[in-house]
């Protein structure tokens, strides 16, 4: 099994949104209900930082970043998005996927990527911090999910080559 990475485009959309979907179903991924549209998937993603992760030239994997703000304050901080095929989660594919990502988003200039994650997603907040996020901070009730008040952890990473100025 050799994993590839290439930019994601529209035509990756149908092999991402199930990957989402898959994310969505197990209601510890997401607020989303539903994957949007590639419109306004599109709309809401940075161009610069968006990767699927390909075995065999099929799409395991999906990591992208959307903007945390608009104030120019924040232009080197962003969000991260990752999804995992369920079929190729436990095989490093999180992992390599998330470190490729970080690679680019300081090619891109971010000095500090962050996630919210359910503390249900013990796997997302084991990778995250496999790759060096930490702990920054706890959301109570921060959002409803199907009638449900939902708890997130705040994670960040920094990072060691853009904004250390």
């Amino acid at each position: 099994m050799e994993l590839q990475f290439k930019p994601m485009t529209s035509d990756d959309w149908a092999a991402v949104a199930e990957i989402y979907q898959q994310g969505i179903e197990t209601g510890d991924a997401t607020f989303q209900l539903q994957p949007p549209t590639w419109e306004e998937w599109d709309n809401g993603h940075l161009v610069g930082c968006r990767i699927v992760a390909t075995i065999n030239e099929h799409i395991v994997g999906w990591a992208a970043l959307s903007p945390v703000s608009e104030r120019c304050a924040y232009n080197g901080v962003a969000e991260v998005s990752i999804y995992i095929n369920k079929n190729a989660r436990g095989q490093s594919v999180g992992k390599r996927l998330l470190e490729k990502l970080i690679i680019e988003s300081e090619k891109e200039n971010f000095w500090t990527l962050q996630s919210g994650i359910f503390p249900e997603n013990k796997a997302s907040l084991k990778l995250h911090e496999s790759c060096g996020f930490r702990t920054v901070g706890y959301r109570e009730r921060v959002g409803k999910m199907s009638g449900i008040w939902r708890d997130t952890v705040l994670m960040e990473r920094r990072s060691n080559k853009v904004g250390v100025d």
